[in-house]
């Protein structure tokens, strides 16, 4: 599974998901699924719909405590992990997923992806 894990501020509009995904993905597998906290989760779901993949709404204690490569202050305080992008995309992969792409940061910066790949694909 390879999934494309998601942190955004409130603000944020899909196409500045789909802009953080753009930057994420060159050089790695198609996504298989999309990944973000449940209280936001439904901003994604045009887009999984229109990548004909899920959404994977990830309810918040299992993101807390996440160890991450990225150590966000803004994403420690809110989420309890370094950032929310790559807990979602590791969370959602399964266990002993591995990061492919630490997390991109939309242009208009609401918005941030990171890609893990799980065990099996």
């Amino acid at each position: 599974m390879i999934v494309a894990g998601f942190g955004f501020r409130s603000s944020a509009k899909v196409a500045a998901c789909e802009a953080a995904l753009a930057l994420a993905q060159p050089g790695h597998p198609p996504v298989t699924a999309l990944a973000a906290p449940h209280d936001k989760a439904d901003l994604l779901a045009p887009l999984a719909h229109r990548l004909g993949i899920p959404l994977i709404a990830l309810a918040a204690d299992r993101l807390t405590g996440v160890a991450t490569p990225t150590r966000s202050r803004a994403s420690l305080h809110a989420r309890g992990t370094g950032s929310v992008a790559e807990a979602a995309a590791l969370v959602a992969a399964g266990a002993g997923a591995r990061l492919l792409t630490r997390r991109c940061i939309s242009p208009d910066r609401t918005a941030t992806c990171a890609i893990a790949q799980g065990l099996s694909i």
